[in-house]
């Protein structure tokens, strides 16, 4: 599962995707913010920041603040890829960001995206 292209693809240009697909669901960009909170440690100021350099994933993710200690329990399918079976760290974390918006626009509800 080689794929660099999603590494060096900017943040800035996904997030209005990840907002699109929520809100599609009657969902919010508010949760899909928690989401990115939880999972990455980034507050709302940093976010922000993150689009408006058009941070990369790589970078994105390298100087996220604290990853998220139960994000390995996030399992499941996403891009016909079993998470829990990849390998690359940078490419785990994306899926994991991808699997929760994917819950989130499904909707279930926080608790049980957040693993709580």
């Amino acid at each position: 599962m080689q794929n660099t292209k999603i590494f060096t693809t900017t943040f800035a240009s996904v997030y209005p995707h990840y907002i699109q697909k929520a809100e599609k669901k009657n969902r919010t960009k508010a949760e899909v913010h928690e989401i990115i909170y939880w999972l990455t440690g980034y507050n709302e100021k940093e976010i922000q920041e993150q689009l408006e350099k058009r941070t990369d994933f790589k970078t994105f993710f390298e100087q996220a603040p604290r990853m998220n200690p139960n994000a390995s329990l996030i399992k499941g399918v996403i891009c016909g890829y079993r998470i829990e079976e990849i390998d690359d760290e940078l490419m785990r974390n994306i899926r994991y960001l991808d699997k929760l918006i994917d819950e989130l626009a499904k909707g279930k509800k926080m608790e049980k995206i957040l693993r709580e």
